[in-house]
């Protein structure tokens, strides 16, 4: 990805400066914002590539400007977190959190997140070849393009978070094979976790909410196996 911006949220400035030497160091064009509106009021402005977000911050605190925007933005998002906030990552992956990072943490592995988010979520990660063979799954009403990280509903774009595309596109690679909630965790958010098993239900039904307003036909693809999980449907009509 070339022109890489993201912002970084905290309102502790020595984490500021160390976060943006360490990711300017690859390149990227870092924003800064130290309390949660600023955050907010720069993320509308902006099309950021992904923002790094300290959850504990005076006001408006990172859980309430994750919130706020994914009501608007699909903007992949990391949590900064201090060891002890297990609570709180949980709300974060609640409100659409894609990856937390625990403080103390170290600049390299700050910097091996962000990049493993960026892949994920690039829409233009490479250009295909004729004779490459596409990863794209094709349902009626639904196309997962995985190589572009692309979902149409009816033709229809639309706009998911990394977290809400791996867990579709984890679903769909699997037609009528019900997962367990925590299998779910397992594969799509990559940490066992214990009694947040919410994470996933709140997931699934923010994916529902965006395939409905493209295509009705698309949101009943994912299907509530009740006692159980949940599991993808292919819908014929």
């Amino acid at each position: 990805m070339d022109n890489v911006k993201i912002l970084v949220v905290d309102d502790e400035e020595r984490i500021r400066r160390l976060l943006k030497m360490y990711l300017e160091r690859e390149e990227y064009s870092i924003d800064e914002a130290e309390d949660g509106n600023q955050a907010l009021e720069k993320a509308f402005a902006n099309d950021y590539d992904l923002i790094l977000l300290d959850i504990m911050m005076p006001g408006k605190d990172g859980i309430e400007v994750c919130r706020e925007l994914r009501e608007k933005k699909a903007t992949p998002v990391i949590m900064l977190t201090a060891k002890g906030e297990e609570v709180n990552r949980v709300q974060g992956f609640e409100v659409g959190t894609d990856d937390y990072i625990v403080k103390p943490f170290s600049p390299r592995e700050v910097v091996l997140r962000v990049k493993a988010i960026l892949r994920r979520s690039s829409s233009t990660s490479f250009v295909q070849t004729e004779t490459s063979t596409k990863d794209v799954i094709v349902f009626p009403h639904l196309t997962i393009d995985n190589d572009a990280h692309r979902v149409l509903a009816d033709g229809k774009e639309v706009a998911l978070t990394p977290k809400e595309y791996e867990l579709l596109y984890f679903l769909a690679k699997s037609p009528d094979k019900v997962f367990d909630r925590e299998q779910l965790l397992k594969e799509v958010w990559h940490y066992e976790f214990f009694g947040d098993l919410r994470t996933v239900d709140t997931h699934v039904k923010r994916l529902r909410e965006k395939l409905n307003r493209v295509s009705e036909n698309a949101a009943q693809m994912i299907v509530t196996v009740w006692g159980v999980g949940y599991k993808f449907e292919v819908v014929n009509q």
